[in-house]
């Protein structure tokens, strides 16, 4: 449930969404202190009052700026009420449960069954309230990604392969297909400060000596991607998730239509399944699976489907590594590229 958006470039491919996947935003999640301590004294007794559901979920653009929340530091006490009683609680105490939960590895911990049971029985706006808090990314991380994109009807026979070098204040973002992926040897380099509109990119193959500068919406963006190089990242994902939440919620979809835990790629995440009502072009797909990373609150995968059931996007997050970068990763004379 998430991407209602103009066709935008092609030439990177990244989440497609993400890639997405991806934009920056201000909502700062609160601090984990007064929700650690508020969860504390709700999930002593592990019980609470139980909030009924409303009908709108939230459309306001996740965070990627509230680093310290994602810190590899950040590891609090598991929340004292069990997973099985959580349900239980008031929303605000779930959507606190499900943060601490997830930083110190509860959520990770659970099997299957538990996790399915646990999503079932919280309350339709958890998992969105949850996701609007964030933080849904680094302020600045690098991350390596599968994906796939139909293009003009066609569904590659083998995925992109790619790392991603990205920071949000300012935005710049380095892209590289690996080697055994498709477009094999690619790079984009993408620097707001010093060419807003246009992106350094070069093509694999015979094709890698040729260098050259193209807008971000130029035709050559949009031979690879629907998306733009600025929507690389795992922030994307979930801010259109909660721009279609409205839609849906209008249509009188608040729920999943399933639940399930999937491994995708080496990455372990809850699926949730949503199908559009009226489909394509009312909702950016008519089907779309949205895996939830277990330790913090982004989506890892996603999938969507047309009116015919194809599906037409295939995006994995495989590694997301918070790191801090020097200029000379996003400088196109960097002797590492070959710009």
């Amino acid at each position: 449930m998430h991407r209602a958006r103009q066709r935008c470039p092609r030439f990177t491919s990244t989440h497609g969404r993400a890639w997405s996947v991806l934009g920056g935003f201000a909502l700062v999640a609160a601090t984990l202190g007064s929700a650690n301590a508020q969860d504390a004294v709700s999930g002593a007794s592990g019980t609470g009052t139980a909030s009924a559901a409303t009908p709108a979920l939230p459309v306001s653009a996740a965070t990627s700026a509230a680093g310290p929340a994602l810190s590899a530091s950040a590891t609090p006490e598991p929340p004292r009420t069990p997973a099985s009683q959580v349900g239980k609680l008031s929303l605000d105490r779930q959507v606190r449960w499900l943060s601490r939960a997830a930083l110190s590895g509860t959520l990770a911990k659970l099997g299957d069954a538990a996790l399915v049971s646990l999503f079932q029985s919280l309350d339709p706006l958890a998992l969105p309230r949850y996701l609007k808090e964030g933080p849904n990314g680094y302020p600045s991380y690098e991350f390596t990604m599968i994906r796939r994109e139909r293009i003009d009807g066609r569904w590659p026979d083998q995925p992109d392969h790619m790392l991603v070098r990205v920071t949000r204040d300012p935005m710049r973002v380095y892209a590289k297909w690996l080697p055994d992926g498709d477009h094999s040897g690619q790079e984009i380099l993408y620097d707001e400060t010093t060419r807003p509109d246009e992106m350094l990119g070069h093509l694999g193959g015979i094709l890698n000596v040729m260098t050259l500068w193209t807008a971000l919406d130029g035709s050559l963006a949009r031979s690879q991607s629907r998306h733009s190089i600025r929507d690389l990242g795992t922030e994307f994902i979930t801010q259109q998730f909660l721009a279609e939440g409205k839609k849906f919620a209008e249509a009188g979809v608040t729920r999943a239509n399933n639940i399930e835990v999937k491994t995708m790629d080496g990455a372990r995440v809850v699926a949730f399944t949503y199908e559009a009502p009226q489909g394509q072009p009312q909702f950016y797909a008519k089907k779309e699976v949205l895996g939830l990373d277990l330790r913090r609150p982004y989506f890892r995968t996603a999938e969507s489907f047309d009116n015919d059931g194809n599906i037409f996007e295939s995006i994995v997050f495989q590694t997301i590594t918070p790191k801090v970068f020097d200029e000379n990763t996003f400088d196109p004379k960097n002797p590492d590229y070959h710009f």
